[in-house]
């Protein structure tokens, strides 16, 4: 049967795609991750915003325009938030949560929606090992932070971790068929809380893992002289820290209950910087929530510049029902559009000049694709290179001749030995 596994979501979602990819093709299955015509359709939605939920709903639809007959079957956080809004799409035949996601493969012939209850332990069922440059291993699942404007510690419960000895023997498996493997999770800064660990002992855990490894996203809590110690011993760590902020005024992210100030969280960015000087600092930043005044967002503005993000993520407020956050009076979606559009000139400005400190020196480049005519790929510290005559799925080491737009314009030094 032709079988699509697609991810409507984040790494943690394409790390759970990637091994029911795994499972279906070593059960004889034809499988694509790509939108393409075929007999079933698998969907791991997202719900994270309102705009991600109702992407998910109108892939039901993409996915029956490829092949009117086949059968489409619903899994993720938007199936688990409500279950309903897909059960009621023409072709749908089941209908589940997050729970037992790892088990979806033997149940595809069921029907129905099936709404188990959150794990409270890790379920250890994903083993995606698909070979690609950039692979991903999930380390934890689940959120116990309720920030007010977050629906995801209710569609994924509570925080849960792997163990250290299945974590180390995925990468291990990894290490010589994939470039780079990214550790991911729904909350990764706080592994361990539920089997007495922490982040920094899974990392001493990976010292000998001979790739290179990069971090997902982080809290501020996390960062300390314990797991930074650990990270300068890893053979190849990629010195890329996503430290979230989602606002740069303490009383919007009292609101917002973020459990740090403005001013811990700059400590934090120059503790990083004091063991990896060049590292850089990437972040997720919220415009427009509901008690913002533009005082505190003129307040936000100045403080991402001080800081000085090598990138950004910039969104306009979403509110989801069952929120806290949803209590607020929103504001006009003309004020929280403009901010969008004045955060991402600042972040532009900030990318362009993290990049421009660059030229000149060598980075380690990692191939992945072709774009208008160079090979292009990341470096360590995750900027965006692009070079000439090029392959892809190589490490090059380059040498950075100009930037343009957050782009560094490399050339080649050498390539490494297995490229």
């Amino acid at each position: 049967m032709k079988i699509v596994v697609y991810n409507l979501g984040c790494k943690v979602n394409k790390y759970e795609c990637d091994s029911l990819l795994k499972t279906l093709t070593e059960r004889g299955h034809e499988v694509s991750e790509d939108l393409v015509y075929a007999d079933l359709y698998i969907l791991n939605t997202c719900a994270v915003t309102n705009e991600a939920e109702r992407k998910s709903r109108q892939c039901v639809s993409r996915c029956l325009k490829l092949n009117p007959r086949a059968k489409v079957v619903v899994c993720g956080c938007a199936s688990q938030n409500d279950p309903k809004q897909f059960a009621a799409k023409d072709n749908v035949t089941f209908v589940i949560g997050n729970a037992q996601k790892g088990k979806l493969a033997d149940r595809l012939q069921e029907s129905g929606i099936l709404l188990e209850a959150l794990p409270r332990e890790y379920e250890d069922d994903f083993s995606a090992e698909v070979v690609r440059t950039r692979a991903y291993v999930k380390i934890q699942d689940g959120c116990d932070n309720y920030c007010s404007y977050c629906l995801i510690p209710y569609v994924r419960g509570r925080s849960r971790s792997r163990s250290i000895e299945s974590v180390v023997e995925e990468c291990k498996n990894l290490e010589h068929k994939s470039r780079e493997i990214t550790i991911t999770g729904i909350d990764i800064s706080s592994y361990g809380k539920n089997i007495n660990s922490n982040l920094a002992t899974l990392i001493r855990a990976l010292s000998d893992i001979d790739c290179r490894i990069r971090l997902g996203s982080l809290e501020v809590n996390v960062i300390d002289e314990s797991l930074l110690t650990s990270l300068k011993k890893l053979k190849n760590f990629c010195p890329q820290f996503h430290l979230s902020l989602q606002s740069g005024e303490d009383g919007v992210l009292k609101k917002m209950n973020r459990h740090y100030t403005t001013a811990e969280y700059l400590q934090k960015v120059e503790l990083i910087r004091k063991y990896f000087p060049d590292s850089a600092i990437t972040t997720d930043l919220i415009c427009g929530f509901p008690t913002e005044s533009e005082e505190n967002f003129e307040s936000t503005l100045a403080f991402i510049e001080k800081v000085g993000f090598a990138q950004m993520h910039v969104f306009g407020y979403s509110p989801r029902e069952g929120t806290v956050a949803t209590r607020y009076k929103l504001l006009p979606q003309s004020v929280v559009k403009d901010r969008v559009n004045r955060a991402i000139k600042v972040a532009e400005k900030m990318r362009q000049k993290y990049v421009e400190g660059f030229v000149g020196k060598t980075l380690q480049l990692l191939t992945e694709d072709m774009e208008q005519g160079y090979t292009c790929g990341y470096s360590m510290q995750y900027i965006k290179c692009y070079i000439e005559d090029g392959q892809s799925d190589c490490l090059y080491d380059v040498t950075v001749e100009k930037a343009i737009d957050g782009i560094a314009y490399c050339k080649i030094i050498n390539m490494d030995k297995m490229g």
